[in-house]
């Protein structure tokens, strides 16, 4: 391909005073440019314009999943092995091109450069070596009696992922999904769409076959919806709120097409009362406020015993002093801004509710933090003395607001920790018999009890409306196959 024809890791914009060039969509292995109008990609922390998108159309969907259509045969053909040894190389070039993608993600939505090496493309890394070490183990044919199992892939998969991990999202879904054998239409998220496009680029230098991965770029109402009623893509899994997730549902209902859904959260953190209290709060603060709080498993209830209650508020004032706000791209700075002025002013409103709710503001509060005069920067929040019924306590804020709940034993525990819509995750501090016999009792699809370390082979999915099917390892790669019994 030529060299200006390429988007994001070289080659020329339709705007030469942008900092990146356009990122036209990318179908059976080609930049397209597509006529739709543009759509500004702005960095958060100081609202310039890095990059213009193409709004994607029904057509340019349709473009992609004819090219999806023509590539599955042969992907779906060639070997485990084979697909295995391409996605190796994809992640070696994911590697190669860590520094750019770190930085790149840091710019388009904000979150800082440290936590960018470390998470937004670090786990994307390790997600991809752990996807490959369960296609390796993967059993695709069994014996069952007179019966031949076999674990098929489904077909073209449409991938819609999210903003605020853009490429760790991407990779979960289409890194097993392409593993498994199939094809893929992607669309991400355009406020962070650049990462995407870097990633479809870094998928062909690897080897992957034209259009086994195509990317249109575009909004949620118009390329989502395209791909969740398009007969020719046979499964949509879905990354983002539950409201969105809803209506992802509801679109796809049309084709019965499988729908895999990863929603939203309201993780509660449970501190027991043996709990090492100085480890717990760090620990919990950090879950909480880690990529500015936007997270769907973010731990954003701190559930602590009565008690306790004034003893873990003071920790927690102390620790919040150590998270610096402030320009992402500075190396010490620990939370940068949100992802959009829309999503500052959303969790603004949150803050302000808080407080007309009768919660103890503790930390933070509304409006930016000093010194902040443009940007989507938010202060660091925190509340104490809060109602378990209260809309900052049920609802996802998607921002570093943490709120703290007392509670009276176990069992009332138990009670606020399910007493939401959501069941995507929650964690348990204190003496392990007795954390492990609380996590038992949570509704929600992973736990983590005292720090466990993060395992890329565990599922992770949710209960309730945080969503349905599983990311990650065995799990993961199982919701992209079909399973078809042939008798003797």
């Amino acid at each position: 391909m030529p060299r200006d024809e390429r988007c994001c890791l070289g080659g020329m914009s339709e705007n030469p005073e942008l900092p990146f060039p356009t990122p036209s969509h990318w179908i059976d292995g080609r930049a397209v440019r597509g006529s739709g109008p543009l759509i500004d990609v702005v960095n958060p922390a100081d609202a310039s314009v890095l990059a213009t998108v193409r709004e994607g159309t029904s057509e340019d969907v349709d473009l992609a999943v004819d090219a999806a259509l023509a590539a599955f045969p042969g992907w779906a053909a060639a070997s485990a092995r084979h697909r295995a040894d391409v996605m190796r190389r994809l992640a070696e070039g994911l590697r190669k091109h860590s520094e750019e993608l770190a930085a790149t993600i840091t710019l388009e939505m904000g979150a800082p450069i440290a936590f960018s090496r470390q998470a937004q493309v670090g786990f994307p890394i390790a997600s991809t070596l752990a996807a490959i070490t369960a296609a390796e183990r993967f059993e695709w044919t069994a014996v069952v009696e007179n019966s031949l199992v076999v674990r098929e892939p489904i077909g073209v998969v449409g991938a819609i992922t999210p903003w605020n991990f853009p490429l760790q999202q991407l990779v979960t879904k289409v890194v097993p999904a392409m593993l498994a054998g199939n094809t893929v239409v992607l669309k991400p998220s355009e406020l962070s769409p650049l990462s995407a496009r870097m990633f479809a680029e870094i998928a062909t230098e690897a080897g992957l076959p034209n259009g086994v991965l195509n990317v249109v770029q575009g909004t949620g109402p118009v390329v989502g919806e395209a791909l969740s009623r398009h007969p020719g893509i046979d499964m949509i899994s879905f990354t983002g709120s539950t409201r969105a997730g809803r209506s992802v549902s509801v679109a796809a209902s049309a084709t019965v097409k499988r729908v895999a859904l990863e929603l939203g959260g309201k993780a509660a953190h449970i501190i027991l009362p043996k709990a090492d209290l100085d480890s717990a709060v760090t620990r919990g603060l950090a879950f909480a406020w880690a990529n500015a709080g936007q997270a769907c498993g973010a731990y954003v209830r701190m559930l602590v015993p009565e008690s306790l209650q004034e003893t873990v508020v003071d920790k927690l004032r102390s620790a919040a002093e150590a998270y610096v706000v402030g320009d992402p791209t500075d190396e010490g700075t620990r939370i940068g801004p949100l992802a959009s002025e829309t999503q500052r002013l959303r969790v603004d409103d949150y803050i302000r509710r808080g407080i007309a709710d009768g919660a103890t503001l503790v930390a933070g509060g509304p409006g930016r933090p000093e010194g902040f005069e443009t940007g989507a920067y938010v202060r660091p929040t925190i509340f104490s003395d809060v109602d378990p019924a209260s809309v900052i306590a049920q609802e996802e804020i998607f921002g570093p607001v943490l709120v703290v709940i007392p509670y009276t034993d176990d069992d009332h525990a138990v009670e606020i920790a399910n007493g939401t819509i959501y069941g995507l995750n929650g964690a348990v501090t204190g003496d392990e018999d007795h954390a492990l016999a609380i996590a038992r009792r949570l509704r929600v699809g992973q736990v983590d009890v005292n720090g466990g370390q993060h395992n890329f082979q565990a599922p992770f999915g949710g209960y309730k409306q945080s969503g349905n099917g599983r990311e990650m390892g065995r799990a993961g790669l199982e919701e992209f196959l079909e399973t078809k019994a042939i008798t003797r």
